[in-house]
């Protein structure tokens, strides 16, 4: 596979994936938060609450981040890195705002606690498998065959 479909793959698999793990590079602990997948821009939007440690961790300025995938149903399995910076767009504000989100803030979208992050990605280290079903289909060849089982293919992107 070329760079490109690498990249296709990443891209298609990720947007039907709704959360993972997010955190600071620097040794932060990783906490859940879903995403939400630009990529034309090459961007994930989170959006969280002003006060939590990691808009706190970020308010003087964009530091370095990990976003983790790990999706068995999508077979997808990433460690992206990327720059983690606050924003203040309320016109993407607006356009990711949805039922869960809205769970989250009393005051609905304009509440004043809501804080939207943008995660700059730089790279990713990505795992693409076939899904549940092919891990099942895979295992059982290989008893059968004696043959390793093909889990798919493992590859950085540079974004």
């Amino acid at each position: 596979m070329t760079e490109e479909t690498h990249a296709a793959t990443f891209w298609d698999r990720l947007e039907d994936i709704t959360s993972g793990m997010l955190g600071l590079s620097e040794g932060a602990r990783l906490i859940p938060m879903s995403h939400y997948a630009e990529p034309e821009s090459r961007v994930l939007w989170f959006i969280t609450a002003k006060g939590t440690d990691l808009a706190r961790s970020v308010a003087d300025g964009a530091k370095p981040a990990v976003h983790v995938v790990s999706d068995a149903a999508e077979g997808l399995y990433a460690s992206i890195h990327g720059s983690l910076s606050l924003s203040d767009d309320d016109e993407k504000l607006d356009e990711l705002w949805n039922a869960v989100a809205s769970s989250w803030f009393e005051e609905g979208k304009r509440d004043p606690d809501i804080q939207l992050m943008r995660f700059d990605l730089a790279d990713a280290e990505v795992w693409a498998t076939g899904g549940k079903l092919s891990f099942i289909y895979e295992i059982a060849k290989s008893k059968v065959t004696g043959q390793k089982p093909d889990m798919g293919e493992h590859y950085t992107l540079t974004f």
